[in-house]
């Protein structure tokens, strides 16, 4: 089912190197190991329903760095038992394989997507606009989650269940993974239609992130409505008259 928005370590007695990396790492981090590559699982998704916590729902984002578009946000809880195979960061994935997934997420798992748009990111800044819409898919779950597991390092404020910030989530929790493929897949989509309403920039192209050729058609063509207007470079190039507006 899909829902879519209108967004202390102990001390130890050893001196040796890895214990003092380990007295100033904080346990969740996942830079211990940084080499060693992260393949996302359901241990903190199992953590959490040990506690009592139960449904788990993974929440992230895709768009905060382009200049133009909406910032995407995704809410996923997953059933234990129909956990789509080959989860990970939507980084780290292929287009054909986002989309195949995707599919496949929508098809087991309960979703809910929220954005913000350009409007909301500059008027709130796009840390906050993220957030925030990371909060609304949350709220937009069919089935009420009674813990988020929130990629980055910060819990979405007004959440009606507990939270907790995971770094690189989507490269740990099956559940923020999940999320981060459906939030891309659904910007990648939106951005492909802005450049159907907004042709000459390429939007369908580099989805909104300040490509050279994205920034050569900002100085031709100016800015559109889809520009995020606090971000530096459309502060640069926008006409005197828009930035005094």
């Amino acid at each position: 089912m899909i829902a879519i928005g209108t967004g202390d370590l102990q001390e130890v007695g050893c001196a040796c190197d890895f214990c003092r990396m380990k007295r100033r790492t904080p346990p969740d981090s996942p830079g211990l190991f940084p080499d060693m590559p992260l393949v996302p699982d359901f241990s903190l998704e199992s953590r959490a329903k040990r506690q009592g916590l139960w449904p788990v729902a993974g929440t992230d984002e895709a768009g905060r760095g382009p200049l133009a578009g909406p910032v995407v946000a995704a809410a996923v809880i997953l059933d234990p038992k129909r956990i789509p195979d080959g989860l990970n960061d939507s980084k780290k994935l292929s287009a054909a394989q986002r989309e195949v997934l995707y599919e496949r997420i929508l098809a087991e798992a309960t979703v809910s997507i929220a954005s913000s748009s350009p409007k909301r990111i500059d008027l709130i800044d796009i840390r906050k606009a993220s957030l925030d819409a990371m909060r609304r898919a949350v709220a937009g779950l069919d089935h009420e989650a009674r813990h988020v597991l929130a990629d980055g390092r910060d819990v979405p404020l007004g959440l009606l269940c507990s939270g907790e910030a995971v770094v690189k989530g989507d490269a740990r929790s099956v559940s923020i993974a999940a999320a981060s493929i459906i939030a891309k897949v659904m910007r990648d989509r939106m951005m492909v239609r802005a450049g159907v309403v907004y042709p000459g920039y390429g939007f369908e192209v580099h989805a909104g992130y300040g490509t050279d050729r994205h920034r050569s058609a900002i100085v031709t063509h100016g800015p559109c409505p889809l520009h995020r207007m606090s971000f530096r470079p459309l502060k640069i190039a926008a006409p005197a008259d828009e930035k005094n507006f």
